[in-house]
């Protein structure tokens, strides 16, 4: 699979920009919500498209 990674890198250029941007406003979003329990949840969907952001950035570079 880290091949799949390394040969296509527009791929995966492309969804670690749609996964930071999306979980960027997603935090944002969440923290405008400060003391609900929604804003919470929707902070934590962001934290995960953050991570999900890292680990396809990470993937092509695995051991």
């Amino acid at each position: 699979m880290q091949k799949f990674w390394k040969e296509h890198v527009a791929l995966r250029v492309t969804l670690i920009a749609l996964a930071f941007i999306l979980g960027m406003v997603l935090v944002i979003a969440g923290w405008k919500l400060t003391g609900e329990l929604k804003g919470l949840l929707i902070m934590l969907a962001g934290l995960v498209l953050l991570l999900a952001a890292l680990y396809i950035y990470n993937r092509p570079y695995q051991d």
